[in-house]
């Protein structure tokens, strides 16, 4: 200890001139530069902001920069970059007092100080969900009737703080009717609201807009007409249309007498069949003119059955024995018959003929003439039509005896 302090006191006053020299010449490097002021507001940023976590409140700026630079360089609101880290914040904390880091750009820049050092930010859990879409008329002008609203988008998604989220009971699109008594078909802002149709934000709202559909009559009348199925494309290879089935049947659709004329049947939108080899199921909404809209939901349920393509082919066949014994002869009226086939184009393209084969089951059978019916193995969805000749004589003998052998 006592060496230490020896060592730490030696020469005092030479150290001590070191530490006054030192300081005088950061003193005269400072004065050589100039101490200025920067009051036009900087930005802060964010950095870090994590997916989860809304930032609600706002940063502001910083509002005074005190620093230290060379006498000709050039200073504006490019030199400085402020911001505020987000990286260790809570989502659920709802408020916090955060660092600002504030740097320049040009090394040669000492910045001295700063305001502020700190600022307390709000902050939320981002969260979404899905709420109904509601068509507000805001005016329509007299002497004409309003048929029902309809937009594309029945809900959509908002997503925000969850402290506003939460109060989002539904989204607006709001209409104006145009004095002419035009009707409306345009694409509508969507706005979120409360409870008490007050608008609410920070939110984001996807999809953003929606189009929106009200007919406006001067002459209203009512109608019931058949649903028309409106079918498009070719099923894949080897397929048909079997059936065609709507719910309902019909359906009720409102419009001016002049709309109305003329209009027999309700189309669908089309339903695509391109490639289908099964079953199409689907909902469909109805394609109706402009100026006539249909009662209630406007969407019919659609299946369209598919089978099959079935044919025949017909083909040359051998014969085979099935059951035949080594110790009999058999002899056939004909070795080869012609088969007709049935079933769907697609099995029958499958079908090699050279591989098709027809037979005689002669299973058991003693000697003499049989008139026996050909048979095919075929696979599953191919069917046995006919078969010319339907049968083939198969005459069942010993064979001869072997000669005796020369004494």
């Amino acid at each position: 200890m006592s060496r230490a302090l020896r060592l730490l006191v030696y020469n005092w006053p030479l150290k001590l001139g070191a530490i006054v020299l030192a300081t005088l010449l950061y003193g005269g490097l400072v004065l050589s530069q100039s101490t200025r002021q920067y009051r036009d507001p900087i930005p802060i940023g964010r950095v870090n902001v994590a997916a989860d976590l809304y930032v609600v409140s706002d940063l502001g700026d910083v509002t005074s920069i005190q620093y230290v630079a060379p006498p000709d360089l050039r200073v504006d609101a490019n030199t400085f970059r402020a911001v505020v880290d987000f990286g260790s914040v809570d989502p659920g904390a709802g408020s916090a007092s955060l660092p600002v880091r504030l740097a320049t750009s040009d090394p040669s820049i000492q910045v001295i100080d700063f305001e502020p050092k700190r600022i307390s930010v709000t902050v939320d859990r981002v969260t979404s969900r899905d709420v109904p879409v509601h068509v507000e008329i805001l005016s329509s002008p007299p002497g004409f009737e309003l048929g029902t609203p309809v937009a594309d988008a029945s809900t959509v998604t908002v997503t925000g703080p969850q402290t506003v989220v939460s109060q989002v009971t539904q989204v607006l699109a709001r209409v104006t009717i145009d004095p002419s008594g035009i009707d409306v078909d345009r694409t509508v802002d969507l706005v979120p609201v409360d409870a008490n149709g007050n608008t609410l934000s920070p939110i984001d709202v996807a999809p953003p807009s929606t189009r929106v559909k009200v007919a406006v009559f001067t002459d209203r009348r009512t109608r019931t007409l058949p649903v028309n199925p409106v079918v498009t494309g070719t099923p894949a290879a080897g397929f048909e249309v079997a059936a065609i089935v709507v719910d309902p049947l019909v359906v009720s659709v409102e419009g001016d007498a002049n709309d109305l004329s003329g209009l027999d049947r309700a189309d669908t939108q089309p339903v695509s069949i391109s490639g289908a080899s099964s079953d199409v199921v689907t909902s469909v909404s109805l394609n109706l003119p402009n100026g006539v809209q249909a009662l209630g939901s406007g969407t019919v349920g659609v299946t369209i059955r598919m089978r099959p393509v079935t044919a025949t082919r017909t083909y040359e066949a051998g014969l085979i024995l099935e059951g035949a014994s080594p110790d009999r002869v058999y002899a056939l009226s004909t070795d080869r018959v012609l088969v007709t086939i049935g079933g769907s184009v697609a099995d029958l393209d499958r079908l090699s003929a050279s591989s098709l084969v027809l037979t005689l089951d002669v299973t058991g059978l003693g000697d003499g003439a049989r008139a026996l019916a050909p048979q095919a193995n075929l696979t599953t969805g191919l069917s046995l039509i006919a078969v010319s000749p339907a049968s083939v004589t198969v005459t069942i003998s010993s064979p001869p005896p072997s000669p005796a052998p020369s004494p």
